[in-house]
């Protein structure tokens, strides 16, 4: 019998090795670990306040069991438990009508209007400068630097600044938050743009000159389409980071409304669950918007014939 004829019916019977060589099972037990690093956390962060609790109320020979059913029970936890997540989000989303100021829905919605308009002023604006620095070597010189040194100021200093000079011209309301959005989405479109519009082998770009090809034409036929997988990574990078600089935006505002409103009131009044439900939320609705952006971007390459 030969060697492989021994090794199938090993390979057969090793039902994890099968499960964990796909993504589901790496995925789950991630998710796992998660779930479980972040239940002795809460437990450990939990634990003191819960000791002094019971230190006032005179109990002393506590069973760990119940220390760590109330550790995980607190109102006011310092780090809640998963479940408790689970159920504020529960509570505000599918208990609460959308319309309703104390819905996560509703919040959402407020900085997802400021989020997409932010990504579509910060993606037009990318790609005009990528433009730009790839057709002029003055632009290439002196934005390029400017582009990139642009990142290096904090975006919690500079959003009061801009919330404060909009306000001071009449600009109020959804546009300031936008704006900030847009400091941070557009960043990461030229830098792609540019990559992808100067990945064009030399050889092509001779062709296109043996064709007599004008500027025009060689960017649409040419560098336009060798840009277009590096457009939607870094779309993916730059809708992430609008949705961090609308909810960056919401918070020197003082606003009533949005996600960055949950976490204010949330620090306001220790409601650290609040804080969470509200994190989690806004991880929830980047990780969509990114994955509707994959979708497009795999249907737009396979009509471009360069599905991966």
């Amino acid at each position: 019998m030969t060697d492989t004829a021994l090794a199938a019916p090993s390979r057969g019977l090793n039902p994890f090795a099968g499960l964990m060589a796909g993504t589901a099972g790496p995925v789950t037990v991630v998710v796992l670990a998660i779930f479980a690093i972040w239940y002795v956390a809460a437990v450990a962060l939990n634990t003191p306040f819960q000791m002094d609790m019971y230190e006032r109320g005179d109990q002393t020979d506590v069973p760990f069991t119940q220390l760590v059913s109330d550790t995980l029970a607190q109102e006011r936890p310092v780090l809640p438990a998963p479940h408790q997540v689970a159920v504020e989000i529960w509570n505000t989303t599918v208990e609460k009508k959308i319309t309703s100021k104390r819905s996560l829905i509703y919040h959402s919605g407020i900085t997802l209007s400021s989020t997409l308009l932010g990504f579509l002023i910060g993606t037009g604006l990318g790609i005009l400068l990528a433009i730009g620095i790839v057709h002029s070597r003055v632009l290439d010189k002196s934005l390029m630097p400017w582009v990139i040194s642009s990142q290096t100021i904090p975006i919690l200093a500079i959003a009061p600044m801009i919330i404060v000079v909009l306000n001071a011209i009449g600009i109020s309301g959804l546009l300031p938050k936008a704006m900030i959005s847009t400091y941070l989405s557009f960043f990461p479109v030229t830098v792609g743009m540019v990559k992808g519009l100067r990945s064009p082998e030399i050889m092509h770009m001779d062709l296109m000159h043996t064709y007599s090809a004008t500027r025009v034409q060689a960017f649409w036929k040419l560098r336009l389409p060798y840009a277009v997988p590096y457009l939607f990574t870094s779309m993916k990078i730059g809708m992430a980071a609008s949705l961090v600089g609308a909810i960056v935006g919401e918070l020197p505002t003082g606003a009533v409304a949005g996600l960055g409103a949950r976490l204010l009131a949330g620090s306001y009044y220790g409601q650290t669950v609040q804080i969470w439900s509200a994190l989690l939320m806004a991880a929830f609705l980047a990780g969509t918007l990114v994955a509707l952006i994959g979708l497009v971007e795999r249907l737009t390459l396979k009509r471009m014939g360069m599905a991966r």
